[in-house]
């Protein structure tokens, strides 16, 4: 019983994250949710109160994704700096492979400064991005700097509109082709002396994967 409550549960997450990414948070509806779900709204309110709660429950599966794909790519014996091109890789692959994750964006976006909003996934995601940077930092992998806020302002703005380009209807392939040319421009300015035009601007995996990939 209490397995079959949890497919239920994840169904309904799903549902929800495919409808808010689809239809936003104010047009996506709880019957549409539950219909998609193939469950009665009886069944969602029982593990639902409310909208909010389901769209709390989808941006906290996104959150838990990104977590989970941090740890596997430092578990992976990646630097912070290597782990932090890869999660920008992982970001484009999700925006379009996993409804939670622009769902999860949508709604915060959707929802900014409104009381039921008790996750931001937005922060979350910089949260990220900024404390893989200050890793690389404090790993000796980034010259100290001197304007270390610029240096985080640049490289946050830059993982920030990675959702904006998807937001776009961009091909899969071709976000991927971009964020790997972002990283060509971004490492040797992170790295200078040379050392940062070797670093691979890829996503992590075999040798030609780590090359930046040519417009078709």
């Amino acid at each position: 019983m209490q397995e079959r409550s949890e497919r239920t549960r994840r169904k309904l997450v799903h549902a929800g994250a495919e409808m808010f990414r689809r239809n936003g948070y104010a047009n996506a509806t709880l019957g549409e949710i539950a219909a998609s779900a193939g469950v009665t709204k009886g069944a969602l309110y029982f593990h639902f109160a409310s909208k909010d709660d389901l769209a709390e429950a989808v941006q906290r599966h996104g959150c838990a994704l990104l977590d989970e794909s941090v740890r596997a790519l430092r578990a992976s014996g990646l630097s912070p700096l290597r782990t932090l091109v890869g999660a920008t890789h992982w970001l484009a692959r999700s925006l379009h492979e996993e409804p939670a994750i622009p769902a999860s964006f949508r709604i915060t976006r959707e929802c900014a400064g409104l009381p039921q909003l008790v996750i931001d996934f937005h922060q979350f995601w910089l949260a990220a991005v900024c404390g893989l940077l200050r890793q690389a930092r404090d790993a000796g992998e980034l010259p100290v700097q001197e304007r270390w806020d610029g240096v985080e302002s640049l490289v946050a703005a830059a993982a920030c509109g990675i959702e904006a380009m998807a937001g776009t209807a961009m091909p899969h392939s071709e976000l991927q082709r971009r964020v790997s040319a972002m990283w060509a421009l971004l490492l040797p300015v992170l790295v200078p002396g040379g050392a940062g035009k070797d670093l691979p601007a890829g996503a992590p995996g075999p040798a030609p994967c780590d090359r930046v990939p040519p417009k078709a």
